[in-house]
């Protein structure tokens, strides 16, 4: 049982890296046509980014069922895939983005710097030159502020994805909001 602990916390932790990884270089690469949906107004309760949702269920769903068809510890790496949406789920559908009714803005600590790096991957038009491509793990804002800055020059603007701060600032320019 501790082995197979083990590989769900695991795997649990390293979709972090796969989710950073699959986000820069899929979602704002050659999957742009369903992620762009998330980059801008929201129509209805659905977005066509939702697709990825389905396709990374499908294949910790596979994963389970191999994994109870004896394959193991592939059912371990699922059910960490599925925490990891689920954590997914809370943090960014909830917390970020308000797709259901959790509508706290955090003030302090942890949950606030991941909210405020969210917001920040979103004061970027388009896919190119965005930061903050992790889901669970925030860099530090002023990093993120910096990088901003460099690649674009100056102050940006949120976009009307981003909300503001919880001091009221909004995201990306010299007003701060730490």
């Amino acid at each position: 049982m501790f082995t197979s602990l083990l590989i769900f916390l695991l795997t649990l932790t390293a979709m972090e890296a796969v989710a950073y990884l699959a986000h820069k270089y899929i979602m704002h690469g050659f999957g742009w046509a369903w992620h762009r949906s998330h980059h801008e107004p929201r129509q209805g309760w659905f977005e066509k980014n939702d697709l990825y949702a389905l396709v990374f269920a499908s294949l910790a769903i596979v994963l389970i069922a191999l994994g109870n068809l004896g394959w193991y510890p592939l059912q371990w790496i699922g059910a960490g895939m599925t925490a990891y949406g689920a954590l997914y789920f809370i943090a960014h559908d909830g917390l970020v983005h308000h797709r259901w009714p959790l509508r706290l803005v955090p003030r302090r600590g942890y949950l606030k710097r991941l909210y405020q790096a969210h917001l920040m991957h979103h004061a970027v038009q388009g896919r190119q030159g965005c930061v903050s491509f992790g889901f669970l793990y925030a860099p530090p804002i002023d990093r993120l502020r910096a990088q901003l800055r460099a690649r674009h020059g100056g102050p940006l603007r949120a976009s009307s994805e981003a909300a503001p701060t919880a001091q009221g600032r909004v995201l990306g320019n010299d007003a701060g909001g730490n």
